[in-house]
C-alpha cells in the first residue's frame, strides 16, 4: 500500500506545472533575441535538407589565427592555469591590452586601473548597464543598434530614450536634435563606430562633438569598438580615448571575435575611467569568476600578432564587400562601399518589411540574413548582410538570388511586384 501511495504521489509531483511561477519583468519586458530566433529558422530549414548560406551572424567564418591556437595548447598544459584566474584578469593580458592601445592609438593606459578582461564585449557591455543604472533612469541609445546597447540598459531598468539614425546623416548620431531637458536628465549614452548594423563610420570630428556634448551634459560616455581593426582602402577608425578629456568621461569596449576569429573564445575587454571600470569589476566579483587563464594566454598572443595578420584580414573583407557590392548591384541595389566593419546594411524592395523580406529570402534561397529591425525601429526597411564567407558561397548566394527574383526596383509597387 505505502508503495502504491508512493507512486501516486510520484505521478502527482510529475503531473505538477509551474503555472504560478512567473519570470521577472525584466525578463519579460525582453522580446525574443532575434540571432537566438535565428538559429531556431536555420535548424528547421536545415532538417528540410536545405543548403543554407548564413550571412545572419556577425560569426567571422574559419579558426582563430595558428600562433593563437598553439598559445592555448601550450598553456593548457600549464597546472597553474587551471584554477581560479585573478577577478581582474591575468597581469599578462592586462599589460598586452595597454601595450596594444599604445601601438594602435598612442593612448596611454594603466593596466592595473583602466583595463579590465571580459567574457566577449557583450557581456562587459550588459553588467555595466547593471552597475551603473538604475530603475527609471534616462539612457541614449540609436537606433538602429547592436542589441546589447538597448537591452542591457532595458534589463537594469533603465528607461531609453532612442536616437534616431538616418540615412541622409550617413547614420551618425544628430547630437543636435537631442532636447535640452533630454540631455540634462540623460546618464549614459551607448555608441558604436564603425557601427554594427549600418556598417556607418565616424569622423574624428564626430568624437570631438560628443565629447563636448558629454562634459557639458555629465554623461557617461560607453562606445563599443569592436570593429577597430576590420578597416579598409586606408581608412583608420578613431578610438574614442584619442580625443582630449574622453577618459574623464568614457569607457571603450574591445572583442577578440572579430578581427582574430575568436568568437566562441569569448574574450573582450574595457578600458577608460578608472571609476567606472571599477564599478564593473565590483559587480563581476560577484557573479563571476572571469576569464579562464588559457583564453587570457591566447588573447595576449592574438593582441601581438604582427600587422601583416591584421592586413590580411581587412583584405579578405575588402575583397568579399566589393564581390557582393557590384552582384548587389547586377541585380538593382546600390549599396554605398564601406569603410569598416564585416557588413553590408542593404534596403528592402520598396513595400516589404525587414522580417517578411528575410524570410521569403530564407524560405526561397537558403540564404540567411538578419531583418533589420532586430536592431530597433529604425532599422526597419533594411537587413543586415554579413561578409563571412568567401566568394565562391557569396557568388552561389547572388546565382540563388537571381533564379529566385530576388531583386531591388525602386518602381516596385507596395505589392513587392515589378
Amino acid at each position: 500500500m505505502a508503495g502504491v501511495v508512493h507512486l501516486v504521489m510520484e505521478n502527482a509531483v510529475k503531473a505538477m506545472s509551474l503555472n504560478w511561477l512567473t519570470p521577472a519583468g525584466r525578463v519579460s519586458a525582453l522580446p525574443p533575441y532575434v540571432f537566438a530566433r535565428l538559429d531556431e529558422l536555420k535548424a528547421r530549414a536545415r532538417e528540410q535538407g536545405l543548403d543554407l548560406i548564413d550571412l545572419g551572424m556577425g560569426n567571422p567564418d574559419g579558426p582563430a589565427p595558428q600562433p593563437v591556437i598553439e598559445a592555448a595548447i601550450a598553456a593548457l598544459q600549464n597546472p597553474a592555469n587551471h584554477g581560479y584566474p585573478p577577478f581582474e584578469g591575468t597581469a599578462n593580458f592586462r599589460r598586452a591590452i595597454t601595450s596594444w592601445y599604445r601601438r594602435r592609438y598612442d593612448v596611454d593606459l594603466n593596466p592595473d586601473s583602466e583595463a579590465l578582461p571580459l567574457l566577449g564585449s557583450k557581456e562587459g557591455l550588459g553588467h555595466l548597464a547593471l552597475a551603473y543604472i538604475n530603475p527609471g533612469d534616462l539612457v541614449l541609445v540609436p537606433s538602429p543598434a547592436y542589441p546589447a546597447h538597448f537591452r542591457g540598459p532595458v534589463i537594469a531598468g533603465g528607461k531609453i530614450h532612442n536616437l534616431i539614425l538616418k540615412p541622409e546623416n550617413d547614420w551618425l548620431i544628430d547630437l543636435g536634435a537631442i532636447p535640452d531637458d533630454v540631455a540634462q536628465k540623460a546618464k549614459i549614452l551607448y555608441f558604436n563606430y564603425p557601427n554594427n548594423p549600418t556598417a556607418a563610420t565616424a569622423p574624428r570630428e564626430f568624437f570631438e562633438d560628443i565629447v563636448a556634448f558629454a562634459r557639458k551634459h555629465e554623461i557617461l560616455l560607453v562606445h563599443d569598438l569592436c570593429y577597430a581593426e576590420l578597416a579598409f582602402d586606408g581608412y583608420q577608425p578613431t578610438s574614442l580615448l584619442e580625443i582630449p578629456g574622453a577618459k574623464e568621461i568614457s569607457v571603450e569596449f574591445h572583442t577578440l571575435s572579430k578581427t582574430y576569429n575568436m568568437a566562441g573564445w569569448r574574450v573582450g575587454f574595457v578600458v577608460g575611467n578608472s571609476q567606472v571600470i571599477q564599478g564593473l569589476r565590483t559587480l563581476k566579483t560577484n557573479l563571476d569568476y572571469g576569464i579562464f587563464a588559457v583564453l587570457q594566454t591566447a588573447a595576449e598572443t592574438a593582441l601581438q600578432l604582427p600587422d601583416l595578420y591584421v592586413s590580411e584580414v581587412q583584405a579578405r573583407y575588402r575583397r568579399r564587400r566589393d564581390f557582393l557590392i557590384e552582384g548587389l548591384g547586377q541585380l538593382g541595389w546600390t549599396v554605398p562601399k564601406t569603410k569598416a566593419t564585416m557588413y553590408l546594411w542593404v534596403p528592402c524592395p520598396p513595400g516589404e518589411g525587414s522580417t517578411d523580406f528575410a524570410l521569403d529570402v530564407l524560405q526561397k534561397t537558403g540564404v540567411v540574413v538578419t531583418p533589420g529591425n532586430a536592431f530597433g525601429e529604425a532599422g526597419e526597411g533594411y537587413v543586415r548582410v554579413s561578409l563571412i564567407a568567401e566568394c565562391d558561397r557569396l557568388g552561389e548566394a547572388l546565382r540563388r538570388f537571381k533564379e529566385a527574383g530576388i531583386r531591388y526596383s525602386a518602381e516596385a509597387v507596395v505589392s513587392g511586384k515589378e
